[in-house]
């Protein structure tokens, strides 16, 4: 059984679906892309922090780097 894809028909329903779309302001857009580079910022900060703490720790208890 074949099926028959009209891209006409396909076209048509797309563009009532993205009419549907509620479409976020440029402000949330900003204030979103903001939160995510802030919070970036604090877990790379925090993986560094751990990560020197725990190199710290791995050097002291094997006796390497001192």
């Amino acid at each position: 059984m074949a099926l028959a894809v009209d891209p006409v028909k396909f076209l048509r329903e797309v563009r009532t679906e993205v009419g549907k779309v509620t479409w976020p302001s440029r402000k949330e857009t900003l204030v979103t892309t903001g939160l995510v580079f802030a919070l970036s910022g604090l877990a790379a900060v925090f993986f560094f922090v751990a990560d020197q703490i725990i190199g710290v720790g791995v050097r002291a208890l094997f006796g390497v780097g001192f």
